[in-house]
């Protein structure tokens, strides 16, 4: 896609350019423009959640461009005339954006091949163009979803055209249809969740009880930290349980400013540390946002999302039940957390877009739980999900954690192994891990609170969790058993068109020269 090249990567060494040989076809250079430029408008930056500079139009051109053309069907009469004026307003539109786009990859990629697409057509550079349609709303900056779904269907448009333009007949790639490029299906989610002595359940849906005491990182990338301090729970047993949760939102265009949540056992406070309750400056406390979302909707409540000019916030909180259950939405990133607080200690659920769940820094990613689970030093259960159940507690612990800052409660009484059953059976309906979590808890502890947070967790995981074949997680009945096969975090169904982004993406990085 350009005249020399020196492909790389931070951290990664220099990648040789492809042959000429090997270089798109016009046509899938343009599709790539229409593609990514229709998306996040930055893919020489390997940015999966940042929109192109608003002085750049880049995005509006090929808009434009697909509307016009995308109806337009090769075996009709006039399809030439039309599809040249098509071009020719895009060469325009394109030329005037020109000075504000340059060195933007998707810009001279569409350059490129609307050069290459006028002369397959023979359409002059003078000539009648399209009127423009009428100005399609791009979707708002801040909200993450409608950004993807903007650019799934601007990808749809471009992949028709592309369809069309060869008389319904796909040319490229050996006779088989170009494969689907940056945008190719709507964004995909993945679930983290954490609970009880802690219990863990990874990205991969891998289901894990760990010992973890002290702080540890759930989530650490460029978007979003998520942290975890976890405490023993009873003497003479490994397992903790979570009493602090510290979630950081990291700056983010002109969306918001960093923002800092912590919660800690009976302290679940309904704002974040300076006071503010979403990304709207001007809201200092939980009262006036719901004030204003009484003011400006009949039902009140609902329009806590929205800011006083109808325009979605793209951070706030939610608080659903004082003191024991708060939300956050981070509406920028796609990102719905949860925190509870069940007797003496939290939970956390968090729903997150699968590209900013696998955006990280290497250097950090082992330290990643809700990525790669729990150290194998720190694992209590056997894999698989198989839960030792240790020998039943004498008793609850006084207050369920510490009855003195510096000690852990000794236990004073607990359930037998067919009470804890009797117990878990009352609230969880099937005796998955979930319920051998449950089972576990109480005979760990003989804090009852635990069968409630094994629930909360389960209603959690139902609300978030994307993929609702993957809820039920059954331990396995024997170590001999084959693993349960890892949800992919990935979908893997375009490889060779993955290579063709990530090869974009890498001599977007410096030394692409047009």
């Amino acid at each position: 896609m350009g005249r020399a090249c020196g492909c790389r990567r931070r951290g990664a060494e220099r990648l040789a350019c492809p042959a000429p040989a090997l270089r798109l076809r016009p046509l899938l250079q343009l599709l790539l423009g229409l593609c990514c430029g229709a998306s996040l408008g930055h893919c020489q930056q390997g940015s999966p959640a940042a929109s192109p500079p608003p002085q750049c139009r880049i995005q509006k051109c090929t808009s434009d461009f697909v509307t016009l053309t995308s109806h337009l069907t090769p075996a009709a009469d006039g399809f030439d005339l039309d599809f040249c004026s098509g071009l020719r307003a895009y060469s325009s539109c394109t030329t005037r954006t020109a000075k504000a786009c340059r060195g933007n990859l998707v810009f001279h990629s569409a350059v490129l091949g609307i050069s290459d697409l006028m002369s397959q057509r023979n359409c002059s550079r003078d000539g009648p163009t399209s009127a423009t349609q009428p100005e399609e709303p791009l979707p708002e900056p801040c909200d993450y979803h409608g950004r993807m779904m903007h650019a799934h269907a601007a990808h749809t448009h471009a992949h028709m055209h592309a369809h069309h333009a060869h008389g319904g007949h796909a040319h490229a790639h050996g006779g088989q249809a170009p494969p689907a490029l940056g945008g190719d299906m709507p964004p995909g989610y993945l679930f983290c969740g954490l609970f009880g002595d802690p219990h863990l359940r990874t990205f991969r849906d891998s289901f894990q009880t760990c010992k973890v005491e002290g702080a540890w990182p759930l989530i650490d990338n460029r978007f979003l930290s998520v942290q975890v301090t976890n405490v023993p729970v009873v003497s003479g047993s490994s397992a903790t349980a979570t009493n602090k949760i510290t979630v950081i939102f990291k700056p983010f265009e002109a969306c918001t400013e960093q923002r800092v949540y912590q919660a800690q056992t009976d302290n679940l406070p309904a704002a974040f540390d300076d006071g503010t309750v979403s990304s709207d400056p001007s809201f200092f406390s939980s009262s006036s946002l719901e004030a204003e979302s009484s003011s400006s909707s009949p039902g009140g409540g609902a329009s806590a999302s929205t800011g006083p000019d109808g325009r979605p916030r793209a951070l706030w909180i939610r608080e659903r039940a004082p003191g024991r259950h708060v939300e956050l939405h981070a509406r920028y990133i796609g990102v719905t957390l949860v925190v509870r607080q069940l007797g003496r200690y939290l939970t956390m659920a968090l729903r997150i877009p699968e590209e900013l769940a696998l955006t990280y820094d290497p250097e950090t990613q082992d330290l990643q739980l809700c990525l790669n689970g729990c150290p194998s030093a720190e694992r209590i259960d056997r894999g698989q999900g198989r839960l030792p159940l240790p020998a039943p507690a004498a008793s609850p612990p006084a207050l369920g954690l510490q009855a003195q800052r510096g000690g852990v409660a000794p236990p004073r009484g607990g359930f037998s192994v067919e009470a804890a059953r009797q117990r878990c059976s009352e609230r969880l309906q099937h005796r998955d891990i979930y319920f051998q979590s449950c089972v576990f808890d109480l005979l760990t502890t003989g804090d009852a609170n635990f069968t409630a947070a094994a629930l909360s967790a389960l209603t959690d995981m139902e609300s978030l969790h994307p993929h609702k074949e993957r809820w039920r997680i059954y331990p396995a009945p024997h170590s001999s058993a084959p693993p349960a096969p890892a949800s992919r975090p990935m979908a893997t169904e375009h490889l060779a068109a993955m290579t063709l982004v990530l090869l974009v993406a890498t001599c977007g990085g410096g030394g692409v020269v047009f």
